[in-house]
């Protein structure tokens, strides 16, 4: 995992839930450590994740625009990225 939160203010186009819940995730893995799900972990684990997603949203939508875009590129928007979880999509069906 990444040791940096991804940054999602002023992405064009504009970040999708996807993108949100993606680094919502990340920063509830970081911050608990936790990095498999257990019948113990899984129901705070997932409310966290929503919680902050939905803070986040909310977040974005309500600063102001900003002036340059994010150096770095998203994880779900690198091809790379992209080929592995399709290639992982198509293994699981």
């Amino acid at each position: 995992m990444s040791r940096n939160i991804t940054t999602l203010r002023g992405l064009q186009p504009a970040a999708p839930a996807e993108e949100i819940e993606a680094a919502a995730r990340q920063y509830v893995r970081k911050v608990t450590g936790v990095q498999s799900l257990s019948d113990a972990t899984r129901e705070p684990f997932e409310a966290a994740v929503a919680e902050i997603a939905s803070i986040t949203t909310r977040l974005l939508s309500e600063l102001p625009e900003r002036r340059q875009p994010p150096a770095n590129v998203p994880p779900l928007r690198r091809p790379e990225v992209q080929a592995r979880m399709a290639a992982k999509a198509l293994r699981s069906s």
